[in-house]
Order: C-alpha cells, then sequence, then structure tokens
C-alpha cells in the first residue's frame, strides 16, 4: 500500500514535470521574435518602458529612481526564497511569479540573468522519493507482513541533491520560460572557472552570446562537485571574491558582465540594523558603504550557504565594481508576485546600496524629527504658539519681494509645460500674501485653547476624576501641487494644532516652496522647534511616503483628483483625509430670483474655474427653459466663454444643442459647464446623490420651504442656499485657512481648519482604585456623574 502512494504521487509529479519540459523544444523553434512581442503582446499590466536603456558601465546608480534605466540585471534567488517551508521541493508558485517577472522584463528589451539555487532542495525531493520507494518495496518483499515498519530516511548528502536535482530545476526553468516565448540556458560554474583566465574569457563569451540571441542564462554553482565552503575565505579585496554561494556567485558574476543592477531575493525585506524581529530593528531604505559598523547581524536563514552578512559583502564588493544592488524580499505572498518589477521600476523596495550620499537627512529621518518637534511643539504654551504664527505672518509680508522673485522663476519654468489653469495655483501675488498673512493671524487668535481644551469630564467614583481632552495627532503628510500658498497655510495649522508636519510639494512650485519653507522654519526657531516642518525635498516618490506607517498618522492631498486617488490607492494602513473629486452642484429652482440667479452661477463658475469648490453641473428646474431666467444665465456664461456641455435631458430640449456631455460625473476645472433639465428639487437631490462627489452643492430659490427641504435631504459636506460654491473654504468660514476639504464621514468633514487636526485621549485621575473594589462584593460604586466643563476662551 505504501509503496503504491509513493509511486503514484511520484507518477503524478513526473506527469506534471514531463509535458513542460517537451514543450522546452517547442520553444527553441517557434520562438516569437521580441519586437513582435513588444509590438503585439502584452505580458502584464506593467507598461513597456519608453526609457533609454543604455548607460555607461562602470559607475553605480545613485538613486532609486535611476534604476528604471538599468539594461543588464542580474536576479539572484536564495535558497529560502526557491523552497518550500518543509526545505524539500520548490515553491513553485512562488517560482512561476518570478519567471514571469523576468520575462516582463526581458521583452521590454533588458538583458536578464538568474543566478539560482534550488537544486538541491529539488533533489533532495527526488532522492527522498526514490529511497521512501526502495525501502518499501524491499520490506514488503522481506517481512511478508501487511503492516509496514516505519521508515528511517538516511540524512543525504548536498552533493548528490545537487546531482540528483540539477536536470529536474533546469527543465522546470525551461518549461515556465517557454509560456512567455523566451529561451533560457544552464550555465554550471565553480570558484575555479573564475580563476582560470581561459576559462573566465570563454564563461564572458559564452554568456555575451546567450544574451545577444536574446536566451535568459540561469547560473548556479555546481553543487554536484563544489568543494565544501572557505571561512573567511571571500571579498579579499576590489579584483577577488572567492565563489563560495551564490551571493558571492552573483556578485562576480554582476562584475563579470558589467550588469547595471543586482537583485538579491532573500527571505527577509532587506538590512536591518540589528537582526529582524528583535524590537529596535530598523529597515535600512539605503546602505552606504562604511555603515557595516552600524549593523549587528543575526544568523543565516534556514537554508542555504550565506546569511545577511555575507549578502552585504557580496552587495558590496558588486557595488565597488560599478554594479547597483538591491536586497528584498523574495518570499513575502503579498509582494513577491511584483517585487522584481517594482525594483526596476525605481519604487522603494529592500534595502538599496549607495556610493552617493545625500546631502540632507533621508525621509526616514525627517519623519522622526517632525515627530519630536511636533511633540516638544504640543507642550508649549498656547501664547507661544501663537506667536509663531504671527511671526510668520509678518515674515510673508516683509520677506514679499524674495518670495514673488523665487515664484517668478517658477513660473517661468513653468511657461509651455503647465495648463493655464495649474499656472493660476502656481502664481503668488502681493494680494495673496496680504491674504495669507490675514488667515495665519486669525488662526492665531483661534489656536489660544485648541491643544489640551478639557471637552468632557465624569466622575467615575469618590476621588476617580475622568477628562477627556484634545490632542494633536501626531506626525502630518501634506501632498500638494502648484500651490505654494498652501505651505505656509498648513504649516500654521500644524504649529497651531501641535502637529508634527512632513510637506511633499510639487517640483513646479520648487524654489517659492524652498523660500517659504526656509521662513517657516525661521518662525519656529523663535522657540526652538524648527525642525517640527520639514520639507521633502529627496526624490522620494509619493507612493513610498505614502508607505511609511510607523511614522506618519494622517496623508493629506492637496491637488487633481487624480492625486488624490492615487494616494488613496498607495496609502497601505495611514488614513487618508480629503476629496478626490470636487463636482459641485447649483439646482436653480423655478421660484429663483433672475438677478440672483445669474449672479451665483458667474460667481461659482467664473470667479476661479480651476478651485475644486467651482460650479461644475447647472441643474434648471423644467419650467424656467426660454424664460428671461433661464436666457440671461446663458448670455452670461457666452459672455463668461464658458463651453457649455448639454445634459441628455437639457439636449433633448433643443434643436441644435451644444455638445452632448460624455459623462454627467465630471469635474472639468476650466470654463466648461454641464446643463441639465430636472423636473422638482425632489430630482434634482436625486441628481446629486447620483452624479456628484459630496463636496457643495447650491440651491437658488426665494421658496424657504424648498430651501429648507434641500438644505436638510442632500447628504454633502457643504449644502448652501442662495451663496455660492465658493464660500466652501476655510479662510471663508472664518477657521483662518484650510488644510483640505474633506468629503469623508469619519472625524472631519467639508473644509477642515484647526479642530480638524485633532484627537483626544483619556486622562483618569484616581487614588489607588482597583476595579476589584467596583464588583458585586465589592466597597464602591459607580457615579458617572457629569462635571462642569471648563469655559472655552474666544477672546
Amino acid at each position: 500500500m505504501l509503496s503504491q502512494v509513493y509511486r503514484s504521487g511520484f507518477q503524478t509529479f513526473n506527469q506534471r514535470l514531463l509535458p513542460w519540459a517537451q514543450s522546452t523544444a517547442l520553444s527553441r523553434s517557434h520562438r516569437v521574435q521580441p519586437s513582435a512581442i513588444r509590438n503585439g503582446r502584452s505580458w502584464s499590466n506593467i507598461p513597456f518602458i519608453t526609457v533609454p536603456l543604455s548607460r555607461a558601465h562602470g559607475k553605480s546608480f545613485a538613486h532609486r529612481s535611476e534604476l528604471k534605466h538599468a539594461k543588464r540585471i542580474v536576479v539572484k534567488l536564495g535558497s529560502a526564497v526557491v523552497t518550500r517551508g518543509d526545505e524539500c521541493g520548490l515553491a513553485l508558485g512562488r517560482l512561476a511569479s518570478i519567471v514571469e517577472q523576468v520575462s516582463v522584463l526581458q521583452n521590454q528589451g533588458r538583458e536578464m540573468m538568474l543566478v539560482t539555487s534550488g537544486a538541491v532542495a529539488f533533489g533532495k525531493q527526488r532522492l527522498r522519493h526514490e529511497i521512501l520507494l526502495s525501502q518499501s518495496v524491499r520490506q514488503a518483499l522481506h517481512s511478508g507482513q501487511n503492516q509496514l515498519k516505519e521508515m528511517a530516511i538516511p540524512v543525504l548528502e548536498a552533493r548528490a541533491c545537487a546531482a540528483a536535482g540539477q536536470s529536474g530545476l533546469m527543465a522546470l526553468y525551461e518549461a515556465m520560460f517557454t509560456q512567455y516565448s523566451i529561451c533560457a540556458a544552464q550555465i554550471l560554474v565553480t570558484n575555479l572557472d573564475f580563476h582560470d583566465e581561459q576559462k573566465r574569457r570563454n564563461l564572458n563569451g559564452t554568456l555575451h552570446e546567450l544574451l545577444r540571441m536574446n536566451i535568459v542564462p540561469i547560473v548556479n554553482t555546481n553543487d554536484a562537485v563544489v568543494p565544501p565552503a572557505e571561512p573567511n575565505s571571500d571579498l579579499q579585496g576590489v579584483n577577488v571574491i572567492s565563489v563560495k554561494d551564490n551571493d558571492s556567485l552573483a556578485a562576480r558574476l554582476a562584475v563579470e558582465m558589467k550588469t547595471d543592477l543586482l537583485i538579491v531575493l532573500s527571505d527577509v525585506e532587506g538590512l536591518f540594523d540589528s537582526p529582524p524581529g528583535s524590537d529596535d530593528a530598523k529597515l535600512i531604505d539605503i546602505f552606504y558603504p562604511g555603515d557595516q559598523q552600524s549593523v549587528t547581524f543575526g544568523t543565516k536563514s534556514r537554508v542555504g550557504m550565506g546569511g545577511m552578512e555575507s549578502k552585504v559583502k557580496a552587495a558590496l564588493w558588486a557595488l565597488q565594481g560599478g554594479t547597483s544592488v538591491v536586497i528584498a524580499n523574495g518570499t513575502h505572498p503579498k509582494v513577491s508576485g511584483h517585487v522584481i518589477t517594482d525594483i526596476v521600476e525605481g519604487k522603494k523596495v529592500g534595502t538599496f546600496f549607495s556610493e552617493v550620499k545625500p546631502a540632507g537627512p533621508t525621509v526616514e529621518q525627517q519623519g522622526e524629527m517632525a515627530r519630536s518637534g511636533g511633540r516638544t511643539l504640543a507642550t508649549l504654551e498656547p501664547e507661544q504658539r501663537a506667536e509663531i504664527i504671527h511671526h510668520l505672518a509678518d515674515l510673508l509680508t516683509d520677506q514679499r519681494d524674495e518670495i514673488l522673485s523665487a515664484n517668478k522663476k517658477d513660473l517661468e519654468e513653468a511657461e509651455g509645460r503647465l495648463a493655464a489653469p495649474l499656472l493660476k495655483r502656481l502664481s503668488l501675488s502681493t494680494s495673496k500674501l496680504n491674504s495669507l498673512a490675514i488667515g495665519l493671524r486669525q488662526i492665531a487668535a483661534s489656536s489660544q485653547d485648541s491643544v489640551g481644551r478639557v471637552l468632557r469630564r465624569t466622575r467615575i467614583a469618590k476621588n476617580l476624576e475622568l477628562e477627556q481632552v484634545t490632542v494633536p495627532i501626531g506626525v502630518l503628510l501634506v501632498i500638494f501641487e502648484s500651490r505654494p500658498d498652501c505651505l505656509p497655510q498648513v504649516g500654521a495649522l500644524a504649529i497651531a494644532s501641535g502637529n508634527g508636519l512632513l510637506l511633499k510639494g510639487g517640483k513646479e512650485a520648487a524654489h517659492s516652496n524652498r523660500i517659504l519653507h526656509l521662513l517657516t522654519q525661521e518662525a519656529l526657531s523663535i522657540h526652538g522647534v524648527k525642525e517640527a516642518v520639514q520639507l521633502v525635498n529627496t526624490r522620494e516618490e509619493v507612493e513610498d511616503l505614502c508607505r511609511l506607517d510607523k511614522m506618519i498618522d494622517l496623508i493629506i492631498p492637496r491637488g487633481s483628483s487624480q492625486l488624490v486617488r492615487d494616494i488613496q490607492k498607495a496609502a497601505k494602513g495611514i488614513p487618508v483625509m480629503g476629496h478626490s473629486e470636487g463636482i459641485c452642484h447649483m439646482y436653480v429652482d423655478a421660484e429663483a430670483s433672475v438677478d440672483k440667479a445669474s449672479r451665483l452661477v458667474r460667481d461659482s463658475k467664473c470667479e476661479y474655474p480651476a478651485a475644486c469648490n467651482a460650479l461644475e453641473t447647472l441643474l434648471i428646474h423644467r419650467d424656467l427653459l426660454r424664460t428671461p431666467l433661464f436666457d440671461q444665465i446663458i448670455d452670461m456664461l457666452r459672455v463668461e466663454q464658458v463651453k457649455i456641455h448639454a445634459g441628455p435631458k437639457f439636449a433633448s430640449y433643443l434643436t441644435f444643442s451644444p455638445s452632448e456631455v460624455k459623462s454627467l460625473r465630471t469635474e472639468y476645472g476650466d470654463l466648461e459647464l454641464c446643463i441639465e433639465v430636472v423636473d422638482s428639487v425632489q430630482e434634482a437631490i436625486g441628481h446629486i446623490h447620483k452624479y456628484g462627489s459630496s463636496h457643495t452643492d447650491v440651491i437658488v430659490t426665494e421658496n424657504e420651504k424648498t430651501a429648507e427641504f434641500f438644505l436638510q435631504h442632500v447628504d454633502s459636506a457643504c449644502v448652501f442656499w442662495n451663496a455660492s460654491t465658493r464660500f466652501s473654504d476655510g479662510y471663508r468660514f472664518g477657521l483662518g485657512a484650510e488644510v483640505g476639504i474633506s468629503t469623508s464621514r469619519i472625524h472631519a468633514r467639508g473644509p477642515v481648519g484647526l479642530e480638524g487636526l485633532l484627537t483626544t485621549k483619556w486622562l483618569l485621575r484616581g487614588e489607588d482604585h482597583v476595579v476589584s473594589d467596583f464588583s458585586e462584593h465589592g466597597t464602591l460604586k459607580y457615579l458617572h456623574e457629569s462635571l462642569p466643563v471648563p469655559q472655552r476662551n474666544t477672546n
């Protein structure tokens, strides 16, 4: 019985493998040409690259963002990546995903090479099956008993396992690459192949010829004959590296072949400053030569020859030879399916080895400084925080010429590259700076009792009192586009609320942002909290910033709807405050005033069409068609050069209608407006709920009952009666400024000012109180009495 089980299992294994191996022969004669693949077939949702893939070798890439230019890439698969958790057999699903990513990059025109482990594990699986099968047959023949004794499997010698596994491993790789019309070739090497000059030249020539023919070389140490590793024998200089494991082999191969990038996949996220799993272990984003002294290495992985220390030594050796290196996790189920392509796209994955240290702090260091500075800021007296904000307001007017000069540089560089609405957002003026200063002083005045304000007091029991008080959220990340005036506004709100702040502005406003940040830090310096507000100037991608969940407590995007959607998608574990779209509606009721309607439509649409609170859809009651009120609105829009898009119902009423709207859910952000017809206020509300974005919606009517019905039933952050949509703004609401407008239903909604940047904590003051005293047989009883709350200072 047992022999049948093992024989059946092994036959099934071979039946799965045989078609793959047989199909490999077809791949050699029916391979699709790379140009045909690129023109007619896409292997994944990753777009084909349009950046040049050539560069002079000899110097490694300085920044992650440059990795997309890598032409020749070596991917090293560690034993822990290739093998299953039981160390006997291959992780086929993981391996298939890696082959797919390598194929995608190969079909983009890159030259890919694999250095792979796995032969020992594959051979171990095969030999175990053979031994078990042999033992079961032998016992069945000699024992004459139906019940077989428990069979012990002897310790298998690694070299024998490698010999048994090499052919199967290669057949598996060939079968997988065949699915992507890519041919693979196997090369087995030993340390001697690199020390013999003739063998080195032969190896080099073979690899170059394979790459020229668009074949993926799969390289491995010949573990069937390789001698045991010698301790401390590797990395004995720039030109010498002993191939004692696949880490050193990958490094040696990368330098020999003048590759641009070496990706080392292991079972950990990258390099940590102390052994992973320890309490204070932190992932190192960028590792520089000379930083080894600050790292404590742990034990090696469960399988394989080398640990993290050998990987770092190999990586540094490759870096000296001009090859960039990234060490990352190839086993995590959530990232292994795209880890290689993410690295090549320049995303913050694993540890990147670089020879170029940045001039300033890393974003992680900036996050820590913002956290520390914010906590100090929260302990200042309210008058001290207000003094900082007043000083910043004074600097905006005193340093007006320097600010406008910097802004002029941004406008000149953006000319011809940015659309007119974005250029208008980018532009600063004397009047804008004066308005900013006024808003900042309003924030200072309202911040007197913001932090530490008591919201609720309860007497739990005698001498046991509970308070709920306001506290800062923590560290805010504000990402904004083309809006340099956003920086002092958000900075002042963060200061007033005691929050640390990370700012990421668009590169189109780099000059303006730089001077405004310097002025903010100058104001903070008067009370020694300069580092509480940080401007991120490194080449951090927004998606990478959104992953810093241990440093950032809230993300606030300020920009296009696409930016907000991208951030909401990228943020993992960090709440995002904002709105993805500003599709604001105005419903003109049958009982609307002629003069009011035209004036309100004009202000809502034409005063600043690029704003998120600008009117995008005008709903007209059917009875107003072909009336003086309707004609006056249309004439005004024509004078203002507003392009009209007709909704389906509006178009049906017209003989010659404007272009019919493509979508009723559109934020134009320009002098364009959708007009649609409705039969009642109820239909208008239904339209708003179906096509709106819950931002700001308005009714224009003289009927108070209709207006109140609209105000109560429209489910948006801001709902107005006979007022422009443009009033949806923190400054106009008297908040001083806003960090944005939120359409979320949790925490804050509408224009978010100072109050929206606070949360609460509970303070309990007792005298040796324990819960057991309040049990059924205890001596104390709960009182839960509400106590008076200190009056808020409104001056």
